[in-house]
């Protein structure tokens, strides 16, 4: 729990100074104050995301300039052009736009805006995030945790109003005399003020924003790369993920070993997510060049694979794999031959397996398509928990500690270190 505090704290934080940095550019710009967030309050979530983030995944790196710098450019670039495309979609506005500038993608990002994040991000690393803890530190611990639930709850109201307003909710409100009810009149008109208060702060900053887009439809299920697309191919990337390995593990080491991430079924979660990110990241640039595909697959998978590295020791305290054995490893995490495995896999999935399989995913009936994506979107999410709460009283057994309740005992009866064992062969423990 301590971790999680010092996470939103440091995600509020790096949100503040954001807006501060937004909103200050956009003064000098236009010489007068323009709010530059997407909530009413002043943060700028994808800072808070993006800081988080380079602090968690680079701290091992404060000493290492260059992947310090690297890491920090390619992690906060991602946020920026993930913000830019998801804003455009739902408001039909730029929020920024960097197309009169070189080497630009989509107008979303550029190389020079790349280069001040990676600057920004190893400054932060390096000299930010302890004054931050210092100052977080200073609070009681208690005033602390209440103020971040606090903060938590307002900006889950704000996000909430938000999304509303940008999904076109206040033009669809029904009208104050059709309520019969005196609490829903009440409701309709605090709503409804909420509503067009954020909906002009909104137009104020970005005239060009339409909140009275409509979506249309589709026949076809899983069409464009939606949620429901998604969802398959991380399914389908997840399995044949597990496949791969599992051989490759056979044909280098003579053995067969599971590569399984979840207690339950032959599913690989870090190749799973890799291909549905993949496929989000690259597949409007298909038709670009195989070498634009490969770099941009060998900087992601590195960065994604260290990032999953980080997160599964961070939270079970367990190492899944381990690379300091090969030549031009970083902290074990990642190296440079799995890299380009990543830049090539990115240009066959691109050329080859995500049309073929968009194709046959798309041919599903959506009367039964999207109730079975439902079921196993359920059943995945099952499937984490029980695996993190396994690993968890994994952890808890090493130290010696007896299970405190029905949930562990049910966890030491049924995945056992034996068990555990058998489904992460390779894991080994840190803490």
């Amino acid at each position: 729990m301590e971790t999680f505090y010092r996470l939103i704290w440091l995600f509020f934080c790096y949100s503040f100074l954001g807006w501060l940095l937004e909103t200050a550019i956009a003064a000098v710009r236009e010489r007068k104050y323009v709010d530059r967030s997407l909530l009413f309050g002043p943060v700028c979530v994808v800072y808070g995301a993006a800081g988080v983030v380079i602090s968690v995944a680079l701290r091992d790196l404060v000493g290492n300039w260059l992947f310090l710098f690297l890491g920090s450019a390619v992690y906060a670039t991602v946020a920026e052009w993930l913000a830019g495309h998801w804003l455009l979609k739902l408001t039909g506005a730029r929020w920024w736009d960097y197309s009169d500038r070189k080497w630009n993608l989509d107008g979303h990002i550029c190389f020079v805006s790349s280069v001040l994040w990676g600057i920004l991000g190893a400054v932060a690393v390096r000299w930010l995030i302890p004054m931050l803890g210092w100052l977080g530190n200073a609070i009681p611990p208690t005033l602390a945790h209440i103020l971040l639930w606090v903060l938590l709850a307002i900006l889950a109201l704000d996000c909430l109003a938000t999304s509303l307003t940008l999904a076109g909710t206040l033009h669809r409100m029904p009208r104050v005399e059709e309520l019969s009810t005196w609490l829903g009149a009440v409701s309709v008109r605090l709503g409804s003020w909420v509503l067009k208060k954020t909906e002009g702060r909104i137009q104020k900053a970005h005239p060009q924003a339409d909140f009275q887009k409509r979506r249309e439809k589709s026949t076809v299920f899983a069409a464009g790369c939606g949620f429901y697309k998604l969802f398959w191919l991380f399914l389908i990337g997840a399995f044949l993920g597990d496949v791969v390995e599992t051989i490759f593990c056979r044909l280098t080491a003579g053995v067969w070993m599971s590569r399984s991430s979840v207690v339950w079924g032959p599913f690989s979660i870090v190749w799973g997510l890799a291909m549905a990110l993949a496929s989000l990241l690259l597949h409007r640039y298909r038709d670009r060049s195989d070498s634009f595909l490969f770099l941009a697959g060998t900087l992601l998978g590195g960065a994604y694979e260290y990032l999953c590295s980080v997160f599964t020791e961070l939270v079970f305290g367990v190492v899944f794999w381990d690379y300091s054995h090969i030549p031009f490893n970083l902290a074990g995490r990642v190296n440079l031959l799995y890299c380009f495995f990543w830049g090539i896999a990115a240009v066959v999935w691109v050329r080859v397996c995500y049309p073929c399989l968009s194709g046959l995913i798309e041919r599903i009936s959506p009367k039964w398509g999207r109730p079975l994506t439902w079921l196993l979107t359920v059943f995945f999410v099952c499937n984490m928990l029980v695996s993190a709460a396994a690993l968890g009283r994994l952890e808890t057994r090493a130290q010696g500690l007896p299970p405190q309740n029905a949930v562990e005992e049910y966890l030491d009866e049924h995945y056992g270190d034996q068990r555990l064992n058998k489904i992460y062969p390779a894991a080994v423990r840190t803490k």
